[in-house]
This record gives structure tokens, C-alpha cells and sequence, in this order.
């Protein structure tokens, strides 16, 4: 069945297809259409099922009234609790949100990037992949409403909504060097990207403030390979002379492999080795001890980094804003 046009809603009352459209649009007060008149079209609208072309209205009006999403890994409940609240939150001001994935591929975000442009989104919040500097600068530069989020890239003046790394992480190592442990290893990803750097470096601090630090005790894992690194990883931890008695994981996907893999080596969290993890891992649930964790507060990240969208688009030429959130420890 073919798509119902404002014309043809014209055409089966003999009227133009501006006396329409004033009508469906709510334009049609102060007498410009008479009301017996205006209440037909919008029954004949309705028993049609019309449905407005949103992106020709946008067009017209110059805006479309939709945001452009870019999150890392859609499967990471953490990124998918982001887009929830960014959706729910970017609706109460009439904006819908088209969602798009990376899988951490610097390509696939100049390819999201691409296809968000070519449908007319009105500004883009994103979460960024290693070595996007390029095409973050390339947006400033076309003048795109934009702001970054969970990531930031020193040098670039753009608003963005991140958390406390480096803090948080300097927490969560403390907690396990509180619970008497002096050989701790950090499990983060290999990556260039604030976040993890900050985490790492927290972590770093927190060691060497005890005079623990260790660098060999960082083991740094691959999104590509995760499985198997963070395998790997564990048995070298464990297995060597001087074994490890706390580990850190610095993300939750990280802590999920993690935990999956000490227990399959019947090692008892808590027990035989304390955990602490950044952010909340689904797998917590089948656990038998408490596992403490940094909680991101994610639903003021995507309100927030919605709020200083919203004010770029309707506001041009307003100062960038970096906003730096607390993350809780969880215990």
C-alpha cells in the first residue's frame, strides 16, 4: 500500500494542499480554515492512517527534530542504559533519537557519522572510538551540534559529560588495599582514550602511594580478542611466583569475562582473591558474596549530555561545557 500524501487528502476535498496542511499542523485558528472544513480533514487524515513526513517537514522548517546517538557497544548494559535515558530524556523536548554502534571501530564512527548527516540529525552525542579526533574537529568545524560523552579528547574544545575516572578508580584500589592486599592487578583495556587512561593512572597512584606499585601487574586486554586476553591474562596473574591476592577490573565487561573466568578455575571471590570492578556486571546476580563496583550515575549523564545538546541547537555559538560527575563506590 502506498504512503497517504497530503495531496491526496486535498484531492477527496477539492482544496489545496496548503488549506491541508494548515490543518494538520494546528495552523488552521483565526478563521484561515472553517472549522467544519478543518474537522473533516483531520477525521479524513485519521481514517487514512496519514502519517506526517517528518523529515520533508524538517526539511522546510530546518530542523528535523531528531538526534544522532553514536555508543561504543550496544550489547554493554552500560551503553544501553546511556541510550535509554538519552531517548526518554531527549523526548520531553519533541526530539527523537536514532541510535548507532561502533564496536569500538574508528571506521564504522566515520560510517555512523555519514549515514547521521545524510538523515538530517539536528546535533550528535558521542561516545568516541580511539583515533576519532579527525572527525569530531570536522563537525566543530561544520558548525554540528555536538557533545561527547563517557570520553573526551585532550586538545579539543567541545562540551562533553564524563565521570571522575581517576578518583573513582583511585577509590576502588584503595578498597582492596584496605582489606590488606599489597599485590593487586589492574585488568583495563589497551586504549589511548581518557577514560581508561585516567583509571589506569588512578589506580597507578593509589599503588604508589603504598609503595606497591608493580607495572607488571597492569594487564592490558583487547576489545577485539577480550575473551581470550583476559584468559590469558588471569593465568599469568595467578600462576606466577608471587601471586596476586586482589584484582581490579576497569570495566564491566571486563569484570564479566573476569568473573566467569576465576570461576571456572574454582576460585572463591572474596576468599581466595578480593574483586573490585568498575561499574555493575549482570553476572553479580549469581555471585554468592557482595563484589563492590564504582557506579556511574548513568541516568545524569544522558540527561545532561541531552540538556547541553538541546541548548547548542537553540542556542548557537554557546561556550562548550565540561561536565566531570561523581562515581560512587559501591560496597
Amino acid at each position: 500500500m502506498s504512503r497517504v500524501s497530503i495531496k491526496d487528502i486535498a484531492s477527496k476535498f477539492g482544496v489545496s494542499v496548503a488549506t491541508v496542511s494548515l490543518v494538520l499542523n494546528g495552523k488552521d485558528k483565526n478563521g484561515r480554515v472553517g472549522k467544519v472544513l478543518a474537522e473533516k480533514i483531520r477525521n479524513e487524515a485519521e481514517a487514512m492512517n496519514y502519517t506526517p513526513n517528518s523529515l520533508a517537514r524538517g526539511l522546510r522548517n530546518g530542523c528535523s527534530e531528531t538526534i544522532g546517538l553514536i555508543v561504543a557497544d550496544i550489547s554493554n548494559p552500560f551503553f544501553a542504559n546511556l541510550a535509554f535515558h538519552i531517548q526518554e530524556h531527549a523526548e520531553q523536548f519533541g526530539y527523537s533519537v536514532i541510535i548507532t554502534n561502533t564496536n569500538e571501530s574508528t571506521d564504522k564512527m566515520e560510517k555512523m557519522i555519514s549515514i547521521l548527516k545524510s538523515r538530517q540529525v539536528d546535533g550528535f552525542i558521542i561516545v568516541p572510538t580511539e583515533n576519532g579526533e579527525k572527525m569530531i574537529n570536522q563537525l566543530i568545524r561544520d558548525k554540528r551540534p555536538v557533545v561527547l560523552l563517557d570520553r573526551f579528547f585532550q586538545g579539543i574544545d567541545v562540551s562533553y559529560v564524563t565521570v571522575n575516572n581517576y578518583q573513582a578508580s583511585m577509590e576502588a584500589t584503595n578498597l582492596l588495599l584496605n582489606m590488606n592486599c599489597k599485590k593487586i592487578a589492574q585488568v583495563i583495556y589497551k586504549s589511548n582514550l581518557s577514560n581508561m587512561q585516567d583509571r589506569k593512572d588512578g589506580y597507578i597512584a593509589a599503588m604508589t602511594n603504598r609503595g606497591l606499585y608493580n607495572p607488571k601487574l597492569i594487564k592490558e586486554v583487547d576489545y577485539k580478542t577480550l575473551d581470550s586476553d583476559i584468559q590469558k591474562a588471569i593465568m599469568e596473574l595467578i600462576s606466577n611466583g608471587e601471586r596476586i591476592e586482589g584484582i581490579f577490573f576497569a570495566s564491566n565487561s571486563i569484570s564479566t569475562i573476569g568473573l566467569k573466568v576465576l570461576a571456572g578455575l574454582r576460585m572463591e571471590i572474596q576468599k581466595d582473591i578480593k574483586v573490585v570492578c568498575f561499574d555493575k556486571s549482570e553476572i553479580f546476580d549469581l555471585s554468592n558474596t557482595s563484589i563492590p563496583f564504582i557506579q556511574q550515575p548513568i541516568a545524569e549523564m544522558g540527561k545532561l549530555a541531552v540538556d547541553l545538546l538541546i541548548n547548542q541547537i537553540t542556542q548557537p555559538g554557546l561556550s562548550h561545557v565540561h561536565e566531570e560527575l561523581h562515581a560512587n563506590l559501591e560496597c
